[in-house]
């Protein structure tokens, strides 16, 4: 197992729509479904929003979760389930008066983003990092709310995959390191490729490893056309790897990806070209060192 590679394959994310691509996840049952896929051909772990099935908008109901959940775990009990605390996290400001939010905001509690995690307790969920802007919402992360959220997806039992998408954020995941608010080894995720954050380069990749703290397990991806030289760039230097519809639509230079399950192929078939081998969900369960069983979390669940 010394070695292997993990990969994760995100399957829809919030911000994609249907006009970018028609066979985009949508529905509870259309994303389970991608997450099996996915699955299927390579993926260890699988990371997971809810959207609205009428608006295509990402959702934070809980009913849809607990149907992803629920039907990922009827067919596969051994994958890895990673559930996004991403939505409530964006403010746009209103044209008029910049202190009322805009309708499209979906800025919450904290308490609210992670209430789905808490009940249904998959073995990982994001825990995102980043202040930024994207698109014309600020994307909000306090270190007020993060803190109040990583005590409540540790508290539920749930391991949280810090997602960094710039130098900034990891200074501020060490400082909640070392006053014990995240528990060492940390499991980190480094987005590169967004408008407005870390570049995807060799260059970038290479210095945020450098700047992690010992002992972390780390990953990396890149988004739109650099989603596979990210691939081959976080194998180069020891790390895992993501892909799927979330961060990248195409398969080749104006082509279409088939569904995720290609993207997942095409990352496979990098990584061993290059040398490497694939962790199974069971020997990811061990590179990351995940404990409990999925089969009781979605007992659990199925309960509430």
């Amino acid at each position: 197992m010394a070695g292997k590679t993990i990969v994760t394959c995100a399957v829809t994310g919030n911000l994609t729509r249907r006009e970018q691509h028609p066979g985009l996840p949508v529905t509870p049952e259309e994303i389970a479904a991608a997450a099996l896929g996915a699955a299927r051909a390579g993926a260890a772990v699988v990371h997971l929003h809810a959207r609205d099935p009428e608006t295509g908008r990402g959702s934070m109901k809980f009913e849809y979760y607990k149907e992803i959940v629920e039907r990922i775990r009827s067919e596969n009990r051994e994958l890895i389930l990673n559930l996004t605390t991403g939505e409530g996290g964006r403010f746009v400001p209103g044209l008029e008066d910049p202190l009322v939010p805009d309708p499209r905001s979906t800025l919450c509690a904290p308490e609210l983003r992670v209430s789905h995690v808490e009940r249904l307790k998959p073995e990982i969920c994001t825990l995102d990092f980043n202040t930024m802007w994207s698109g014309e919402a600020a994307v909000i992360n306090s270190p007020r709310n993060l803190e109040i959220m990583a005590q409540r997806i540790y508290s539920a039992g749930v391991t949280p995959e810090i997602e960094l998408f710039d130098s900034g954020d990891l200074h501020m995941m060490k400082d909640f390191l070392e006053r014990g608010i995240l528990k060492a080894p940390l499991m980190v995720q480094m987005v590169l490729g967004t408008r407005f954050g870390a570049v995807a380069s060799p260059q970038t990749m290479s210095y945020l490893v450098s700047q992690l703290p010992a002992g972390a397990i780390w990953a990396a991806f890149g988004i739109g056309r650099m989603e596979f030289p990210m691939v081959a760039q976080a194998w180069l230097l020891g790390g895992h790897v993501r892909v799927g519809m979330e961060d990248n639509l195409y398969i080749a230079r104006g082509e279409l990806v088939r569904d995720n399950a290609q993207l997942v192929e095409r990352a496979v078939s990098i990584v061993e070209s290059l040398g490497g081998a694939i962790a199974s969900p069971q020997e990811a369960r061990e590179i990351l060192m995940l404990s409990g069983s999925p089969s009781g979390n979605i007992a659990k669940a199925a309960g509430d």
